[in-house]
């Protein structure tokens, strides 16, 4: 029988970097590193291992877990709390399931937290620390021993929450094995692939050699235009806000973003992503997170004031019932599954390979090229069509419209 799995073969697109092999090595023989390109791999000790076969069971590239078959229910709506809303990347969904699997106490809840241009999972108890792992990172976060965590909690009878990317939900899934999971609600982001860490790395030393000062954190997707009393939101904008040391704040819409630009056009993402093993409607979670989009065409009602919204799809009957109370917190409504998955690409299938990634990639690594210099070379700049049909007519008379239809109704 053929084996697969980067353990087994030291083939990349066969490694998500999930880190399951290495937490589930009982002689702690395996460490994930970092490559050339900044994406971790897992390196085995030979004088440590003992070679017990559990880190290549325990890949999902061997065999994956068993998705849910039972019929989905979407959701789109927002939560209705302040700042909760206005924090979050798009509708909030995220915090009103919390705070619907808290309601029965005893809880602990994972997930990414950004801490300067790393992002790190961590485990919160008390929801006053929920704004932690609030808005979306982009960046792949470093998984730690979050899986060890879990499964100890869950020994101790606590219930947890776990979100993640759904190649980290499923490593978690075959790291527990036959564990008992019925305290453990597993909630993934929608993913179109995780861009390399070096991206952000030298734009950093290109931002303190012009500003004098270092990216404190990034917000990917900003929703504000300024912090006065009465904020712009611009949600579908893509806005991205690099927040300086030195108090300063730089923003660039997605269309003058070169970072849209490269990572929407495939060529730095991970190996991995191109042959994405989720990207169907067999999912590993039993509640799959997502942005809206399609909302100002199916769901005009959701949409009058462009502050963002949610895509929420139920996969189990556990996510069902979880979904059933977090509605209380939420405005919205059910939603045709059919209808959401159009647009949504990530639920349907892979990345394309870009033909020039290697040749990006190499000049990512090289020391010798700075930031304005790669830029230049392979960040599109936007049509002058494109920008009439975005600011003079696009987003900004679609919010006016929805907005005068919200106030008449």
């Amino acid at each position: 029988m053929d084996r697969f799995g980067y353990l087994t073969t030291q083939k990349k697109e066969e490694c998500a970097g999930c880190g399951a092999c290495a937490q589930i090595c009982p002689v702690a023989a395996i460490t994930m590193q970092r490559d050339s390109e900044g994406f971790v791999y897992p390196v085995v000790s030979k004088e440590k291992c003992v070679d017990c076969g559990l880190c290549r069971s325990t890949c999902f590239y061997e065999k994956k877990p068993e998705a849910s078959t039972e019929d989905k229910m979407a959701f789109g709506g927002h939560i209705k709390e302040e700042p909760a809303y206005g924090e979050s990347t798009s509708g909030g969904a995220f915090t009103a399931i919390v705070k619907a699997w808290y309601q029965a106490g005893n809880t602990v809840i994972f997930g990414a937290k950004t801490e300067g241009l790393a992002v790190r999972h961590i485990f919160i108890e008390n929801l006053e620390d929920l704004y932690m792992l609030r808005r979306s990172k982009y960046t792949q976060s470093e998984i730690g021993n979050s899986y060890k965590q879990v499964k100890q909690f869950l020994q101790q009878g606590k219930r947890v929450l776990f979100s993640g990317t759904p190649c980290q939900i499923a490593g978690l899934r075959k790291f527990l094995g036959k564990a008992d999971q019925s305290d453990l609600l597993l909630v993934e982001v929608i993913c179109e692939g995780v861009p390399s860490p070096l991206y952000m790395e030298k734009l950093n030393l290109f931002v303190q050699k012009k500003y004098k000062s270092s990216i404190e954190s990034i917000d990917y997707r900003y929703k504000h235009k300024d912090k006065s009393e009465n904020p712009v939101y611009k949600w579908d904008f893509e806005m991205m806000c690099l927040h300086l040391k030195n108090g300063r704040r730089l923003i660039k819409d997605r269309w003058f973003n070169p970072f849209w630009s490269i990572w929407l056009d495939h060529l730095m993402s991970r190996p991995s992503c191109y042959n994405c093993q989720f990207t169907n409607t067999e999912r590993m979670a039993d509640i799959s997170l997502g942005d809206l989009w399609g909302v100002h065409i199916y769901c005009k009602d959701l949409y009058n004031k462009n502050k963002g919204a949610s895509l929420v799809v139920c996969n189990t009957e556990k996510g069902k019932s979880v979904m059933k109370n977090a509605q209380e917190y939420m405005e919205g409504h059910e939603l045709e599954f059919s209808e959401a998955l159009k647009y949504q690409s990530p639920m349907r299938k892979s990345i394309a390979h870009n033909p020039k990634r290697d040749e990006f990639m190499f000049d990512l690594q090289n020391s010798n090229m700075d930031y304005s210099h790669l830029i230049k070379k392979w960040a599109n700049k936007p049509s002058l069509k494109l920008l009439w049909q975005k600011y003079v007519w696009g987003n900004r008379q679609k919010v006016f419209l929805w907005n005068l239809l919200g106030r008449k109704s």
